[in-house]
């Protein structure tokens, strides 16, 4: 799945002609006299138009990230009868995100994107809790185990993040066991996704303005060093995730699948390109399944069973992001986070890539709940949009890279043995 939210790939042009008119806009504003009326109204209306995206990203993380979370838990277990398959592929899925997550972290706090900066230049940092109020390890294990235990309708009405996911994984897991007796709400949760998928395809289809709004508020009144931290955040998580893609996952397929790099990447580079261009692993997942079949001569019992379920809950992509991110925030509004704070969002990148749609842009709505779990300002979504669909399409690729990897290293672990994958017999 790709970190990330349409039914059908948006046109970049789009987007990048509302940045554009966006920024112009922003650099027109703050020529004019401040105490002009012309200022006043435009951004006035700037604001509005910005505020109602970011409000509408709030508004969709609840029943998105609830059906995403129940959805894909749900498909995990009923799976379990594939035995030695699931195990070893829910494995390599955790082992594979835990280091992308520690590579954005590590490399958010070796580069520090986004230290140095005044904390007021970020939206929404004058109401930003100050950093004793992130939980430490200790308030978090008891977030964990106690105050994650609550009723799941106040948990929806109040947006707690923990408490939802916990009755995600409950529901998810309840019907995946009894899939049977509980088709209905089985269907319900499809449903309540694909409705959330359709919302999220109408705020989307605002993304240029919103972002264009978002961009002229940055314009008028940040400054270059803002843009500067920007650029720089998004330059760490392109080479993190690209040593992901390049390095450890290469490196893994040659250990653990026994396939070289180089036929590898010579396999996989048509659905890689369609990821790029998409930025979807699910509108990828043909192109993808063919190459598993064709390409890397795949079982099919592997291929069918990882790569669907990898487009569902396998995003080492957005993992590494959404981690990165989390701190390049906290640098900006001046929070130190410490390690075991690190360690929650570390966690909680994990749980927001399970719950991020194989489809454009998605993440935006899951980085919510990453931020919110250790008391980060959700407004800071508003600088990292613009650089978003970018980041999106490089990290989608590498998702989609990650679905095959598993593949190769499931079915040789598994004993299913190879047919020739690519010709190296």
């Amino acid at each position: 799945m790709s970190t990330d939210a349409s039914d059908a790939p948006h046109p970049n042009r789009n987007l990048l002609i509302g940045a554009a008119a966006g920024i112009a806009i922003g650099l027109g504003v703050a020529q004019l006299p401040p105490d002009s009326a012309l200022h006043a109204t435009a951004t006035w209306v700037i604001g509005l138009l910005g505020g109602m995206f970011i409000a509408a990203l709030k508004m969709l993380m609840v029943p998105l990230l609830f059906a995403s979370v129940a959805g894909g838990i749900r498909a995990l277990w009923a799976q379990r009868d594939s035995g030695r398959i699931w195990r070893i592929t829910l494995l390599f899925f955790a082992f594979t995100a835990a280091v992308a997550v520690t590579l954005g972290i590590t490399a958010a706090n070796v580069f520090q994107p986004g230290a140095g900066l005044p904390p007021d230049l970020l939206p929404g940092a004058a109401a930003a809790p100050a950093a004793h109020q992130a939980p430490d390890a200790a308030g978090f294990l008891h977030k964990l185990l106690v105050e994650s235990l609550q009723n799941p309708f106040r948990a929806l009405t109040e947006a707690a993040v923990l408490p939802l996911i916990v009755a995600a994984l409950l529901l998810g897991a309840a019907v995946g066991q009894q899939p049977q007796r509980f088709a209905t709400l089985g269907r319900l949760i499809d449903e309540l996704l694909d409705l959330s998928l359709v919302v999220v395809g109408w705020v989307m289809r605002f993304a240029p303005i919103g972002i264009g709004a978002l961009l002229a508020k940055l314009a008028a009144t940040a400054t270059a060093a803002v843009f500067g931290a920007l650029a720089k955040f998004a330059a760490v998580v392109l080479a993190t995730t690209l040593l992901h893609g390049a390095v450890v996952l290469p490196l893994l397929v040659w250990l653990l699948g026994g396939l070289d790099p180089l036929r590898y990447f010579a396999a996989i580079r048509l659905p890689m390109l369609t990821a790029l261009a998409t930025s979807s692993s699910a509108a990828t997942m043909p192109v993808t399944l063919r190459a598993a079949d064709e390409d890397l001569r795949i079982d099919p019992a592997v291929s069918r069973f990882v790569i669907p379920l990898g487009t569902t809950v396998n995003m080492d992509g957005t993992a590494l992001y959404e981690a990165a991110a989390a701190l390049f925030v906290a640098q900006l509004a001046g929070i130190d986070l410490t390690l075991s704070q690190q360690l929650i969002v570390a966690l909680m990148a994990m749980l927001a890539a399970i719950g991020a749609p194989g489809i454009p842009s998605a993440g935006m709505v899951t980085m919510v709940m990453v931020l919110q779990s250790v008391g980060l300002p959700v407004e800071a979504i508003a600088l990292l949009l613009p650089i978003d669909r970018l980041l999106d399409a490089v990290r989608t690729m590498v998702n989609v890279q990650g679905d095959l990897a598993t593949s190769l290293v499931v079915q040789r672990l598994a004993g299913r043995g190879r047919h020739g994958h690519g010709g190296t017999g």
